[in-house]
């Protein structure tokens, strides 16, 4: 009977079983703590998403560095 209700609704019991672990960490640590977690989650898939496309550094910071410097120059 569980193997037939799994096979049938399995994305369904996932969903819900994923909304109850939000839930959970909702009641536990309160709304905005569950956002910046979830933000913290999403800047560290974003970092490894572009590192594993990537070569060369995620966050090129010579060419950041220079522009900075041509941006801020004092004397022009």
């Amino acid at each position: 009977m569980w193997r037939d209700i799994w096979g049938i609704y399995w994305k369904r019991l996932i969903g819900a079983a994923v909304g109850l672990f939000f839930g959970i960490i909702y009641l536990a640590f309160g709304f905005w703590d569950m956002l910046f977690v979830a933000l913290l989650v999403f800047i560290g898939y974003w970092f490894g998403k572009q590192k594993e496309l990537s070569d060369g550094p995620v966050i090129p910071w010579q060419r950041l560095w220079y522009a900075l410097l041509e941006r801020f120059r004092p004397f022009r």
